[in-house]
């Protein structure tokens, strides 16, 4: 009996079985600006900051990359000075701080980044000297904050991070008082993000203090993930659903065996403030305090920014569609695609920028 004739999946040469599946497009090229022009300012730097010879450890670098990889997530981190800036010679009022703190399944990654207060001459201090704060603090209550996360308490971890946030600006204005400055001429928003290594936990916890933003692109769309006052107080007894924007991230109202006092937005004024269980005492209170905790899903990718990426981000749908295209391959960017991405400029835009994000294996 003659045998029938080959198929497609059968000719020599042809392996047996589906066809591959087509290559993905690539992602579209990098991009200078957004719009129908560019904007007002030359694209590179113009003009450096003014040098004083007494003082060369004031002087900050225009732009800082940093990037890692730890348990499922590999982070990019970028600060670069605004259009207005570079044109003016200013210093970067934004500050970066990238540090790790253990090792192995016990690592705990920080990001903090600090925007100093605008027109004032010691703003770039002020918001490195936050970021160390915030660092010092973290770094020495990392294996409680740790714990905390693989167990997803998230009163406590709200409560302990405020604290922590509290002292730190309490600092900030302690060393304005040393130098006989007004808390508003030494002053700084604060943003930071904790990324455990343990490639088993995907919980992700931001906090911060101050205007800017927090988003995440999940299956090719923006999520604007931004605590706002009625997502930050927790009202007992209110589900919440882990990642879900508009809700608190991991769990519910506050656990029977913690006060209320850590789910309302800010301490109360009148009442003497409580023992951190992080081993630092609490400060009064500096404005909203913002945290969100959610867990993350393979493919999400988390973007914590200061204003200046935010508002663009916010307000132009252009840049959100060509940043979602350019991030949304399997793989993160590297250092120098990820820094032509956060500096892609649209008019009325010049403020420093200052972004780190997280992709999820």
């Amino acid at each position: 009996m003659p045998e029938p004739p080959p198929t497609r999946y059968d000719t020599p040469g042809v392996p047996s079985g589906p066809l591959p599946a087509a290559p993905a497009a690539p992602p579209p090229e990098p991009r200078d600006h957004i719009g129908s022009g560019p904007p007002t300012y030359d694209p590179e730097p113009t003009a450096l900051p003014s040098a004083d010879p007494d003082n060369p450890d004031d002087l900050i670098p225009d732009t800082v990359l940093d990037g890692a990889h730890y348990g499922t997530c590999t982070l990019r981190a970028v600060s670069l000075r605004g259009d207005s800036a570079r044109f003016r010679g200013e210093r970067r009022r934004d500050a970066l701080l990238v540090a790790r703190f253990g090792a192995g399944d016990r690592t705990l990654v920080l990001v903090a980044m600090a925007t100093g207060a605008r027109a004032t001459p010691g703003a770039h201090r002020a918001a490195a000297e936050l970021c160390r704060w915030i660092t010092r603090a973290v770094g020495r209550s990392h294996p409680w904050l740790l714990a905390d996360l693989r167990a997803a308490r998230r009163d406590d971890l709200k409560s302990g991070l405020r604290r922590l946030t509290d002292r730190s600006l309490g600092r900030l204005r302690a060393g304005a008082a040393e130098q006989g400055l007004t808390p508003d001429a030494y002053a700084a928003t604060l943003r930071c993000l904790l990324l455990p290594g343990d490639p088993d936990c995907r919980t992700r916890v931001f906090f911060g203090v101050g205007a800017g933003g927090l988003f995440r692109l999940r299956d090719g769309a923006w999520q604007d993930m931004e605590p706002r006052a009625a997502d930050v107080a927790d009202a007992p007894g209110t589900p919440g659903t882990p990642g879900t924007p508009g809700t608190r991230g991991i769990g519910s109202g506050p656990s029977p065996e913690r006060a209320p006092e850590g789910g309302r937005l800010t301490p109360d004024p009148g009442a003497a403030p409580p023992p951190g269980p992080y081993g630092e005492p609490a400060g009064p209170p500096h404005g909203p305090f913002r945290f969100r905790a959610c867990v993350a899903r393979p493919g999400d990718v988390l973007l914590m920014c200061t204003a200046g990426l935010a508002e663009p981000l916010r307000g132009e749908a252009e840049l959100r569609e060509h940043l979602a295209r350019r991030w949304s391959a399997p793989t993160a960017p590297g250092l120098a695609a990820f820094h032509a991405d956060a500096r892609v400029r649209a008019k009325g835009y010049a403020d420093d920028r200052t972004a780190a994000a997280v992709w999820e294996a």
